[in-house]
């Protein structure tokens, strides 16, 4: 795990003496990525330069450093993350004549370069990357991004000069980086908590998509392939049969997890005790010959607290279990820090429990599994249970029937909806019921699943009041020719998921929260193998209308009792609006003056002090808009844009 960094300039204007001081400068905006080593290389003549930042973790010797040429000379890279199966393509490559000068995965990765050309190698590469690779015989430049979007990868051009890396902070370092904020952008922020799809909060940054490969030459265009695309696997033929279906699956996590379980440096896992990071933590106890560590965290505020469950898994399991109780304090005073952390606004507020768990993690190990990817993959989220559900019982009605029926529930307030849900048997009693009732009440007359699904997936509908002058146009809106590859709406919602909300937000959190302290987060649930096999499922494996991951649910349950592991989803959440009425007011209200969001001139200050006034005397629950709006407010600060 590491930062990169680097420039290609068309003009080839700079000295070695500069070219060398924005290669070193861009590589140490990341130097929290990687505190264990750096070095660059340029080459003036041909106008590049490439920095690296490293977290050593297999190879531990300078036979691993970064940038790194390959045996015959040809290939200069500079990468981020890891390459789980380079020990097999080692051994493949050595018999077709390679040798080896130490025992790091990014000299296979550029033995395979020389061997198979980078945009075939690629396809062989089974792990999490951002790859910057430099062809120095073409002169040409490829950028190269996972298959899932695990890790990031910026890019740019500014005056002739292209720019890139793992950090939007690395762009900021180099002379000629200007950053204009994207109206659009902002307002998609907004919508939902991050930036979606390419676009970034700055005007002409781009984010590279997942599996795809950029290819730049100096002074001309970049130009975009792909070599590896969801759509292309969810096309597959299903396979039917339950019980060959569970049998494949466990043998395909197991090698998925053993590989990522390859360091040179301590390891553990995260631990919720819930179905994904259990399956996890019991198919790495079951693979290892000593106990494993595993992490987790708890909270004192009642409904927030998963940690004694995640310690009945690890006592059941036998791991060598270290849990975090944290008080308000130490998860408020996290807070300021966040913009450091995150340099586009983002406003997942789960941002701050993973924080403070990676934190905790890094004192005593350097790799950490998670259970990342699970409810994508299996259809974990209670939200397609209710788009289904509730099409399935409402989609026939005629839409003026439901607009009418929307509008009734609506009309009664939030904390009415509160204090009704508490009538309700704990296990099936929501997290701000009445604000998640009102928010379907608005969505009853959309005209499909679609639609609907997206709509649920936005944090506030109204962003467009919000942000004034915005027209929506980096909405996420539903792919028309999806209907004819996957036929059943909820695969659908774990498509749109797949490509958006799991990329931009789930893995935008962990990588910069664990990167943060210089952890390595690694997502054995996201290993492509794994991908393409339950995308071959039929979806009653994963969801069958009562039950989600229920595949999973089989595999795990062979490993772990039942009733540990059987209860609702929580999610990894925190009591943010009571902060917001309580220790963190005087912060944000210092954020959020009349005074300074005229002067900032990108909120309404009206809309944004009628919410904050309805959160206050508690006439509705406002937290996840305003913690945008905050977010937003606090990074524009940090970085003076």
């Amino acid at each position: 795990m590491c930062g990169i960094a680097g420039f290609l300039d068309a003009g080839r204007s700079a000295t070695a003496d500069e070219a060398a001081a924005w290669a070193r400068d861009m590589a140490d905006a990341v130097k929290h990525r990687g505190p264990d080593d750096s070095d660059i290389w340029i080459d003036p003549a041909a106008g590049i330069g490439l920095g690296h930042r490293r977290l050593s973790i297999i190879d531990l010797s300078p036979l691993g450093r970064q940038p790194m040429h390959s045996a015959d000379g040809r290939y200069v890279i500079s990468y981020n993350g890891e390459v789980y199966n380079f020990t097999e393509l080692r051994a493949e490559l050595a018999g077709l004549g390679h040798s080896f000068r130490g025992g790091s995965d990014t000299e296979v990765m550029l033995a395979a370069c020389r061997e198979w050309g980078p945009e075939q190698a690629v396809t062989r590469f089974v792990g999490m990357f951002a790859i910057a690779l430099w062809d120095r015989e073409t002169a040409t430049l490829h950028l190269i991004r996972d298959r899932m979007g695990v890790k990031p990868l910026y890019w740019c051009r500014r005056d002739g000069v292209f720019l890139f890396g793992s950090e939007l902070k690395a762009l900021m370092a180099h002379p000629v980086w200007r950053g204009e904020i994207d109206i659009e952008a902002a307002a998609a922020f907004v919508r939902y908590s991050y930036v979606p799809g390419t676009a970034t909060i700055f005007r002409h940054v781009h984010k590279l998509a997942p599996g795809a490969i950029l290819t730049m030459q100096a002074g001309a265009e970049p130009q975009i392939t792909f070599y590896w695309r969801l759509r292309d696997v969810v096309a597959a033929p299903p396979i039917e049969d339950e019980r060959e279906a569970v049998a494949e699956l466990e043998t395909i996590l197991r090698d998925s997890i053993r590989g990522r379980m390859i360091a040179d440096v301590p390891l553990g896992a995260f631990l919720s005790g819930g179905i994904d990071s259990s399956t996890v933590v019991a198919l790495m106890q079951a693979q290892s010959t000593r106990k494993v560590r595993t992490f987790s965290i708890g909270f004192q505020e009642p409904g927030y607290d998963e940690a004694n469950h995640a310690k009945e898994v690890a006592v059941h399991l036998g791991t060598d279990h270290t849990e975090l109780y944290v008080t308000p304090r130490q998860t408020i005073d996290a807070v300021p820090s966040l913009p450091k952390w995150f340099d586009e606004p983002f406003g997942d507020s789960s941002q701050i429990p993973t924080y403070l768990v990676s934190a905790m993690t890094r004192q005593h190990v350097t790799v950490a599994l998670s259970g990342d990817g699970g409810d994508e993959l299996f259809a974990g989220y209670l939200r397609y249970r209710i788009v289904d559900q509730v099409w399935r019982r409402l989609g026939w009605v005629p839409q003026g029937v439901r607009r009418m029926a929307g509008a009734g529930l609506g009309a009664l307030s939030e904390p009415l909806l509160d204090r009704a849900a508490r009538l309700l048997p704990k296990r099936m009693r929501p997290l701000n019921a009445g604000r998640k009732v009102h928010r379907v009440a608005t969505l009853l007359a959309l005209p499909a699943e679609d639609v609907l699904f997206l709509e649920l997936a936005a944090i506030w509908p109204n962003e467009d009041v919000l942000v004034p002058g915005s027209t929506g146009a980096l909405r996420l809106a539903a792919a028309p020719d999806l209907a004819c590859l996957l036929p059943d709406a909820v695969s659908r919602m774990q498509y749109y998921d797949a490509t958006s909300y799991l990329p931009d937000d789930i893995m935008t959190k962990v990588d910069r929260c664990s990167m943060a302290v210089a952890l390595e987060a690694r997502e054995p649930l996201l290993d492509h193998r794994l991908v393409e096999f339950v995308w071959k499922l039929p979806r009653r494996f994963k969801y069958d209308g009562r039950q989600t991951k229920r595949l999973l649910r089989q595999v795990l349950h062979r490993y772990v009792p039942r009733e540990l592991v059987e209860r609702p989803k929580m999610g990894f959440s925190i009591p943010l609006g009571n902060w917001l009425r309580e220790d963190l007011r005087d912060w944000a209200e210092g954020l959020l003056s009349k005074k300074r969001l005229a002067v900032d001139g990108m909120f309404a200050v009206d809309e944004v002090h009628r919410l904050w006034d309805e959160h206050q005397t508690r006439r509705a629950n406002r937290e996840n808009v305003l913690w945008n709006v905050l977010m937003f407010q606090a990074w524009k600060e940090h970085y003076r844009v």
